[in-house]
């Protein structure tokens, strides 16, 4: 490029300038435009003075020219878009709520869900009832029937099976039958108004008191204090009339195998010999102990004497007792 022509050029334009003049707010302003040595145009008022500089843009003005008048109606639309939905939903709800509140089910839809089966949600989903619930007929639970509070019944609690793992506590139970697998600890009294069958060992740390004990055998390893009558009860065993009676005599037994009294009634002529053979009811395990005492002054002057077995004993006499003469003997056996 001719760098004469382009100092032509702008020497033209200044004439322009100058002629023509530049539009003010106030006053016109003459400029000349003028080229320095470093190759810079450089513009001079021609009156003498500085010229205008421009004006500083507003923050505003640049803020609207930076954002796209189309983003801003976007941002609105999705603005007024989204508080649709809200306000939709939330009066959506409301009207559930009221319908929810105020719906009552007709006789009609009552027989409907007689004869179905009504499903509400499914395994996943949980039903959660803030409000107090009362069920007029039964209520069946087919799976586990978990309770994170108390469980009160009012009236009676029918179940097939019963098992708790941790402690209970029960102010009045009747039960059929129990079965106690393992330790029954009773911190109070027990009372059986019937009778109790024990196939096991029992062991009391405290005293047993009963009005009447009936045991097939009784072992006991420390002393045995009575302060009652002993009875020994149990079947009379058979007594059979021995040579030393005489003839035309007599002799009767009341009692047990424990401990009786055989009466003797003597004849004419009784020898030396054995006055009755008693025979156990239920033959011991060993040869028992026979103690005999002799009732009457006829019984003490004789020299008597005992013979026992497992089976049975016999009282007689190394002498001859008198004749027609009453007197016994007394006995209590232990083995």
């Amino acid at each position: 490029m001719d760098p004469s022509q382009t100092q032509e050029d702008k020497e033209n334009d200044a004439q322009a300038l100058s002629k023509g003049g530049i539009e003010g707010d106030d006053k016109d302003v003459a400029e000349t435009t003028t080229s320095t040595e470093d190759g810079k145009t450089q513009i001079t008022d021609t009156t003498g003075g500085e010229s205008e500089k421009p004006k500083k843009e507003s923050a505003l003005k640049k803020f609207w020219r930076r954002f796209n008048i189309y983003l801003i109606l976007f941002i609105f639309v999705l603005s007024l878009g989204i508080a649709i939905v809200v306000f939709t939903t939330f009066k959506a709800k409301q009207n559930t709520e009221k319908t929810i509140g105020t719906q009552q089910l007709t006789q009609d839809a009552l027989k409907q869900l007689a004869n179905t089966d009504v499903t509400v949600g499914d395994a996943r989903q949980v039903l959660t009832v803030q409000s107090n619930a009362v069920f007029a007929g039964s209520v069946l639970v087919k799976s586990a029937l978990e309770v994170a509070g108390s469980l009160r019944v009012g009236g009676e609690l029918s179940l097939t099976s019963l098992k708790v793992s941790g402690s209970s506590q029960l102010s009045d139970a009747s039960v059929d039958n129990l079965t106690v697998s393992g330790t029954l600890n009773m911190q109070g009294s027990l009372t059986i108004k019937s009778g109790i069958n024990v196939s096991g060992n029992s062991g009391f740390a405290g005293n047993v008191t009963t009005t009447s004990l009936t045991t097939g055998q009784l072992q006991l390893n420390g002393d045995l204090n009575i302060t009652s009558h002993i009875s020994a009860g149990g079947a009379t065993p058979s007594a059979a009339r021995g040579t030393a009676v005489g003839g035309g005599g007599t002799i009767s037994l009341t009692g047990s195998d424990t401990a009786g009294s055989i009466a003797i009634n003597t004849g004419a002529s009784p020898p030396a010999g054995c006055f009755v053979n008693v025979t156990f009811t239920k033959r011991f395990n060993s040869t028992p102990h026979v103690n005999v005492t002799p009732i009457g002054a006829g019984a003490a002057t004789l020299n008597y004497y005992v013979d026992r077995t497992t089976t049975g004993f016999s009282i007689c006499s190394a002498t001859p007792a008198d004749p027609a003469s009453n007197f016994g003997f007394d006995y209590v056996i232990f083995d």
